[in-house]
């Protein structure tokens, strides 16, 4: 065995423990692609979505110099008929991207020199491997030569193949060179056919663009975006995430709030697999998302000078689902157009989810929130999110201290900015101005929406996180009705009661539109839980 190529199936017995989750039924789906023009897939997800997990799960069950019976056999995937056919019974290439530019650090090459050591890496196991082979003039010639040989095809298996082109950004040689080589094995008739039986390729990005096509056009794609059939092997699904919190004796719900938010077409929800698993050892749902290059850099992304950029992170922010076109995004880290690159480059990067019938993101769920926070809390904003936070800490002081005409003026304010909605012409839409207006409130409050309360539910509330020395708003919203209607709904069906358990001062704000004068009023009353 060797390190790249038939290494074995030692890394997928590593992972194989009491909790892995049974994601064996991927393998029927190469399965059914050996041999036919779809053999090359690439699979595209999130940092922490399980795809290095999937890569040695598909190394062990493909590769021909161990026996994975062991391994295998009480998994889903031996009920399938494809199962003893296809079982060690390929070459494998397994290549780690990331591992090549790490050494090529360490050796203190250039990026553009990665692909040649990919090769040379790969002559020199073979060489190893089968010495009776004869000198070759490339490693193509070689591979072709074991196959011939052997009677075996070669399954590549590609994990964080987009390595080089996030890390050569800025170096278009580098780039080039890169796909070139995957050209060479993937898009090359002489090679291809003869050789290839499958590959499975995954990372962050989906292959990056040439021009108006893809790099290596035969690939089939299931990108974060768009995942078909593969769509249930993103990460866990709920089913598999109740299995696991009934095993270790916590709370679903909280890990459904925590975890969830990734769904796609005929598929149910999907959880974050890298936290999920963290938090079951742990005994604790918080945000796991480590600071990686990728974490770091949401910042940048997020201060992009785009016109309307601010604006729509902070109405995602607020709760809002918000249209994108993520049709013409170029696959990489570096050509960004206009707001929808970078808000498609997030979806990519698991910091926002995409809905494909309707052409909308959104925040996913609570950890990712979180993370988002932290850019409001940082020193690493631009002047114009500066402004806009300032304005709403004004405007959440304001409101404590009961200045309603103030209040009603910053409303106004917003209302007439491109940050409302475009249609303002209901409560729900009045309900967006008045998440957005509150944006600063996220950093010291927990923001519940329509809150089962006394007799009724509350519209917003915003519960002071824990020790903190401020009241806890609950805000009621009429349209064309009365802004004093709406404290006496909240009184009338005792909505402060939900909140006695937080004790202190409780802050009711009754807030009303008028279509036919186009205006804004607002009430403010305080109200103490003894």
């Amino acid at each position: 065995m060797g390190n790249y190529v038939n290494p074995g199936n030692i890394a997928f017995r590593r992972i194989n423990h009491p909790d892995y989750v049974d994601k064996t039924m991927l393998i029927e789906l190469i399965n059914a692609r050996i041999g036919t023009d779809k053999c090359l897939v690439c699979v595209s997800r999130p940092r922490r979505f399980g795809k290095s997990y999937a890569a040695k799960m598909l190394t062990a069950y493909y590769d021909a110099s161990c026996d994975s019976h062991s391994l295998f056999d009480d998994k889903k995937i031996a009920e399938s008929s494809s199962y003893e056919r296809h079982l060690n019974q390929y070459h494998v290439i397994n290549l780690d991207m990331t591992s090549f530019i790490s050494d090529a650090a360490i050796k203190r090459k250039t990026l553009v020199e990665v692909p040649q050591m990919i090769v040379d890496t790969i002559h020199d196991e073979l060489v190893t491997l089968y010495p009776d082979m004869p000198h070759m003039k490339n490693t193509n010639d070689e591979i072709i030569w074991i196959v011939e040989n052997s009677g075996k095809q070669v399954v590549f298996i590609i994990d964080e193949w987009d390595a080089m082109i996030r890390e050569a950004k800025d170096d278009s040689e580098a780039q080039q060179a890169y796909l070139k080589l995957l050209r060479g094995w993937f898009k090359n008739s002489n090679f291809t056919p003869k050789a290839v039986a499958a590959a499975y390729m995954t990372g962050i990005l989906p292959i990056k663009k040439d021009g108006s096509q893809s790099a290596i056009s035969d690939f089939l794609e299931y990108p974060i975006l768009y995942p078909g059939e593969f769509a249930e092997y993103t990460g866990f699904t709920e089913s598999e995430v109740i299995a696991l919190c009934q095993k270790h004796k916590v709370d679903f719900s909280e890990f459904k709030a925590w975890y969830d938010g990734y769904d796609f077409p005929d598929c149910a929800d999907i959880y974050n697999p890298y936290s999920v698993m963290c938090a079951i050892q742990n005994k604790k749902c918080r945000s796991y998302w480590k600071k990686t290059s990728a974490s770091e850099s949401l910042f940048s992304y997020i201060n992009m000078n785009f016109d309307g950029l601010q604006e729509i992170i902070t109405r995602l922010i607020s709760g809002e689902e918000i249209e994108v076109d993520v049709d013409n995004f170029e696959n990489d880290f570096a050509s960004f157009n206009d707001k929808d690159d970078v808000l498609t480059l997030l979806v990519h990067l698991g910091y926002l989810t995409y809905h494909e019938e309707e052409g909308t993101v959104r925040i996913p769920n609570q950890e990712i929130l979180s993370e988002y926070h932290k850019f409001l809390k940082s020193n690493k904003i631009n002047h114009e999110w500066v402004k806009l936070l300032s304005a709403s800490k004004q405007l959440l002081e304001d409101t404590i201290a009961g200045k309603t005409e103030t209040v009603v003026e910053t409303i106004k304010n917003i209302r007439h900015t491109n940050y409302a909605p475009t249609f303002y012409n209901n409560e729900q839409a009045l309900r967006y101005v008045i998440k957005f207006a509150y944006i600063y409130a996220l950093s010291q409050y927990m923001k519940v929406e329509e809150l089962p309360s006394g007799h009724g539910i509350a519209d917003v509330v915003y519960l002071p996180k824990r020790f903190s020395p401020l009241p806890s708003l609950l805000i009621e919203l009429k349209w064309d009705k009365s802004d004093g209607g709406a404290i006496k709904q909240i009184k009338e069906n005792d909505y402060p009661a939900v909140l006695a358990g937080y004790g202190g001062d409780i802050v009711l704000v009754g807030i009303n539109y008028n279509s036919s004068t186009d205006e804004h009023s607002c009430m403010i009353e305080k109200f103490s839980i003894k």
